[in-house]
This record gives C-alpha cells, structure tokens and sequence, in this order.
C-alpha cells in the first residue's frame, strides 16, 4: 500500500471553498468520493496520524495514490455532484447505506383510461400513484383483496382485460363483485375512474368519510328493513377495518413523514426507516451496511443523499425526522426541496408521538444489529478462513480478494461464449461480470483451450489497454467508464491441465505475470497449476475449495446462459437478417408482398424496388446478397422451415 505521505497536497494549494474530492488507486481508478464545506479542511484531515484514523479511512488513504477535487459555488452543488460522482464510480470505499432489495408498492396507474391496482416494484412511473413500500408482496394481496369488496377496480393485466373484452365475459373477479368489470362496460371509463380515486383517496389515509358513509347507508338500510344490504354493507366496513388495522394509527395529525433509526459500533451501522403516510405506518425498511463516517452526523448525511438520490417527487414525504442532524442540513433540506417540488423539513424530534416514534425505530435498529452480529459473525469468519486456506494452499502473498473466474460454454463447437465472474472478498460482484462471444481462428473453428486462451487474451489486453487510456485522460481532464476496473489477484479456469496452460500462456503474452492462475477439475474437484504435473488436492471440506466450487459453478451458469440465449436467436434467424440497410419494418414489408424467402431471392431487382420502402440502390444489395448462397448445399429459411433450392441444382 501507498505511503499517503507521497501524495499529500501541500496544504496552500487546496482551496477553503466547498467542493467535492475523489481519491484514486495507483491504476487511476475512483476509490472514494466525497464533500465538504472547506476542502482544506477536510483533505487536510486524512493525512494526520494514520492510527488517529477510523480502520475503514485508514485503509483507503493506503491505498489511494492520488487526490483530486472539484470547486462548487453552494453546498447543494456539492451534495449533487457528490451523488452523480458515487453513482457513476462506484467507488469501492463508498458504502452503500440503502439495502439492495427492491420494495413492493401498491401502484394504481391513474395514467391508464381504465386504472389499474397492482404490486410494483423497480423505478417509479409517470402518472402512477405509490402507497408502501411494504415488506412483502402478498401483504398488499391481502389488503387488494380487502379493498376490493368496497372498491371494485380493475386489477388485471393489459391482456386479461382486452380478451374479457374480446369475448363478452368478465374473469371471475366481475362475477363475485370484486371488479365493476369496466372490460364488458358494466360501468364506464369515468365511472371506473372514481372508484379508483376513491381508493387512492382511502389509502392515502382519508379513511373516515368513507367509514361514516358507509355506516349511514347501513343504519339506513336496516331502517328501511333492506337487511340484505345492510349485511353487506356492515361486512365491507369489516373489510375496510381489517385494512386500516394493517397500519396503525402513529401519529394523529395525519402527518406524511419518514422516520429513520440508527444503531451503530466502530464498524457497522443498522438502519430502519418507517414509512409513515397519512399518519399511519405505511411501509418498513431495514438494513446493515459498513460504517465509513467519523460520526453519527455524517452517516445521517450519507444515508439521507442514498435513500432519495434516485427517488421522485412522490418518494420524498414533507418531513424526514432523523436521530442526529446532519452538518449541512440546510443545503439538504435545499437539495430534497428540489426532488420534492416543494418545502422538506429535516429535524429532530424533541418530544411526544414523534419522538416516542423515532424510540420505536431506534429500538428495532438495536435489535437488527443484535441479529446481524450474530448472524454475520460465523459468515465473516467463513468468508475469511476461504480466502487464508486459499493462500496457503496457493502459496500467495497474499490473500486473494479480488478473483476471476472463467469459463466456456458451446454445443459441438457451435455459438462458442465465454463468461468471466468476480469475486471480492468471497462475494460475487456481478457489476464487474464479463461476457464474451468467442471468434476462432480465420475458419472460425475453436476448441476449449483455444477459446479460453482467447478469451483471457482480450480480457487482460484490453485492461492494459483501459489503463493506458485511462493515464492520458486524466492528463487531459476526461473520464470514461473501464469495463475491466481491476487486476484480480488470482484467475480460475473451469477445467484441467490444458486449460490452465492456454490460461498461463494468454495471460504471459498479455503482460499479466504477477497474476496466479489455477483451474479447477470437475471430476475430482483438483486444482491444476501451470507446470506442476500433479494437482493439489484440497480437503473435501475446506472453505477453500467450497469457495472455488462457487467461484466454477456460477461462471458456468453466466456462460450456459449466455449460450442459450445466442443459441435461441441463431434458430430464430432469417436470411433477411443479414443484408445490410435492411430494418424490421423492411423485411416485413419483403414479406408482405412475396411470402417467402424463397420467392424474394428469385424476384428481380426492379421487382424488389417496386415495394414500399425499398429503393432501387437498397434492392439491388437484397438482390446481391440472397443471390450469395452456394449451389452445392440446399439452404433452409428459418424463418418458415423450408429447403430454398437452387435452380440450377433441381435443373440436373
């Protein structure tokens, strides 16, 4: 690691201005990026006493060999720039404090002419109304089927409703009353339409004028001796009951709030965040990241930049109550304003239902790091003992954390691919995930040890080359994204001996000698080594050995996937689809007026010009091109199954 000494900027040179800062490796590449109201200041901090340092910020000024930074006018630039920096960086000691897991919602599309109700997950859509995130989907069935008995909205997909259409018939759904069934116009567009806001209007938490209507036309019904009615009547206040039961009342004055709790040691920090909409708890998150600030503060800061980075309007709540403000609070407050459209308050609560709500989440972030730690501790000691055996056993320097893995998947030598899997610090890191289509040597013919050869060849030519190009456009102020960021401290190879060889040998041509290569065999599960004439023989059950077995079973699922789906669209293919110019909309059009392959290649030039959208220079290359087929060997037309003979040939 690099002395941080080496580096440092004099302290004259760094501006007192705000500005955002990125520090890099000794390949170039983003390793941290972050912000602050006085760079001097901050800058100046990471190159104090090392030990004075957090293990985490230790570690990364080690490894940095460079610093950079960026001068911004105001404190809301700086927290943009900062966001757009870590989302196109990815820089490896930035830690993520939002979880992975993609939330369901209950998503009405009021976009739609007939709105739809249904669970949603991924990014947000115009025109949709959100309520959630919950913590699982059939917790929003649930509450659908609920709902349903009072507000009977379509919930069925685009085909379903166009076939009930289609045939005069509603699914079963429109036979109990759990649908108007708008699809055989049982009720009209703006008929179904209020039913929709109307739930929307329920879900938002506007509960009680629908409870105390509800409950009038019943005491009504039953004055009027209607007891059918009333029955039903009193069973869908139940229902919307039961719904309104599912998220209990929080806070009273209908207040639309997120309510963040944190729990935290030296190293790692767990989160809860609880949704609180219409003051009734909506949706709850939870998660555990490392913890790379100095305190509570900046995590707060960190966290809050994540969590509504790459959120809309809809996703950000008038008020976002936090444990501990954060330094710059008014430029966030600024910066969530502007994702709102409107006014943010981030605050502390002090005192009643909020602060006893802010308790409640602190207590269940508590209780999530207890379970973490107990849960990750036999992980963390796994992943460990995986990557020391495999030092040991591979006599490294030291333990591998970044390691490649390849492999090559094709079907009698056919649509031949390559995959490459990473691994860091015994996980898969599928961002950095490779696929290649294989290209063989000028017949086009390749063998496994061949293509793995090809393979790690234009892997590592092509991050040297990355690096070299990555050098001239930081000496001329440019960045480009590097598909291959690092060099792994070790390359595995699915197979044997040969395999291991073609692997060594691309990698010695490549410039790659201080990379260690291996390759794991799937009959005894040995480990090849180039230039050894026997294998080494992990235990069966080490870490070691179970971490390559990872490391080869999930590149070969990358590469047989990969595989499948070339192989799916070569059968698919057309003879059309190779002429140069000519589209889609222009092959269905060929199509269209000829019927078949078949037929096209035996059109004339001046008969091709003749339909719509093919011109006299474009039929002239159609022409060219179908008319390249060999006479010796009868062709099929995917596209339709046929033999495409040739006229000279059903002429002998």
């Amino acid at each position: 690691m690099a002395d941080p000494s080496t580096y440092r900027p004099r302290p004259g040179e760094i501006p007192t201005d705000p500005g955002v800062y990125r520090f890099r490796d000794k390949e170039g590449r983003v390793i941290y990026v972050g912000k602050a109201k006085s760079l001097r200041s901050r800058l100046s901090s990471y190159f104090q006493d090392i030990s004075a340092l957090h293990h985490r910020t230790a570690t990364m000024v080690r490894t940095g060999a460079s610093v950079e930074w960026t001068v911004v006018t105001t404190e809301v630039e700086a927290l943009q720039l900062e966001y757009a920096w870590i989302k196109e960086f990815d820089p490896r000691f930035n830690v993520k404090y939002r979880d992975d897991k993609s939330y369901p919602y209950l998503a009405v599309t009021m976009g739609e002419e007939f709105p739809r109700a249904m669970v949603m997950r991924g990014a947000k859509k115009k025109g949709t109304r959100y309520f959630g995130p919950y913590a699982h989907a059939w917790a929003i069935r649930e509450t659908l089927d609920l709902a349903m008995r009072v507000f009977p909205m379509r919930t069925c997909s685009s085909g379903v409703f166009k076939r009930a259409g289609q045939v005069g018939r509603p699914c079963l759904l429109g036979y109990i009353d759990k649908c108007s069934a708008p699809c055989v116009g049982r009720v009209d567009a703006g008929h179904h339409r209020d039913i929709a806001e109307d739930f929307c209007d329920f879900m938002a938490g506007n509960s009680g004028r629908f409870l105390s209507r509800m409950t009038a036309e019943m005491k009504g019904a039953a004055a009027e001796l209607d007891f059918e009615r009333a029955a039903r009547l009193r069973d869908d206040i139940g229902a919307l009951e039961r719904v309104l039961e599912k998220s209990a009342v929080v806070l009273p004055d209908a207040t639309d709030a997120d309510v963040f709790g944190l729990a935290e040691d030296e190293l790692e920090v767990a989160v809860q965040l609880f949704h609180v909409r219409g003051g009734r708890v909506r949706g709850q998150r939870g998660w555990v990241a490392e913890r790379d600030a100095e305190t509570t503060a900046e995590v707060v800061e960190h966290l809050l930049q994540q969590v509504y980075g790459g959120e809309s309007s809809e996703g950000v709540p008038r008020e976002v109550l936090v444990p501990v403000l954060p330094d710059d609070a008014e430029a966030l407050q600024s910066w969530l304003a502007g994702i709102r459209g409107s006014r943010v308050e981030v605050r502390v609560p002090q005192r009643g239902d909020k602060r006893t709500l802010m308790e409640t989440v602190a207590r269940n972030a508590t209780q999530s790091l207890a379970r973490h730690k107990v849960t990750r501790a036999g992980d963390l000691t796994t992943r460990s003992q995986a990557l020391q055996q495999l030092q040991d056993y591979l006599d490294l320097d030291d333990a591998p954390l970044r390691i490649e893995c390849f492999d090559i998947s094709h079907v009698q030598g056919t649509q031949v691919v390559g995959s490459m899997v990473v691994f860091e610090d015994g996980l898969p890191r599928k961002s950095e995930y490779r696929r290649f289509i294989v290209r063989g040597d000028e017949t086009g013919a390749t063998d496994d040890t061949a293509a793995m050869h090809e393979v790690l060849t234009r892997r590592f030519r092509r991050g040297r080359k990355e690096a070299e190009e990555h050098e001239r456009d930081v000496a001329e102020g440019r960045e480009r994204p590097a598909r291959f960021a690092y060099t792994p401290n070790l390359v595995v190879v699915d197979g044997g001996l040969p395999q291991v060889n073609a692997a060594a040998r691309a990698l010695e041509e490549a410039g790659a000698v201080d990379v260690m290569v291996v390759g794991l065999a799937k009959r005894l599960e040995e480990v090849w080594v180039p230039g050894e004439e026997h294998p080494l023989v992990l235990p069966r059950t080490s870490e070691g050995l179970y971490l390559l077995q990872r490391l080869r079973d999930e590149a070969h699922r990358f590469a047989i996937t990969f595989h499948r789906q070339r192989r799916s669209k070569a059968m698919t293919q057309s003879a059309l689809d190779s002429v140069p110019g000519l589209g889609e909309k222009r092959r269905k059009a060929l199509l269209r007026e000829f019927g078949s392959v078949k037929k096209i290649r035996a059109a004339s030039v001046e008969e091709l010009a003749g339909v719509p959208g093919i011109g006299p220079a474009l039929a002239a290359v159609v022409a060219a091109e179908l008319g390249s087929t060999d006479a010796g060997t009868p062709a099929v037309d995917p596209a339709t199954g046929e033999v495409i003979e040739d006229e000279g040939a059903r002429g002998g």
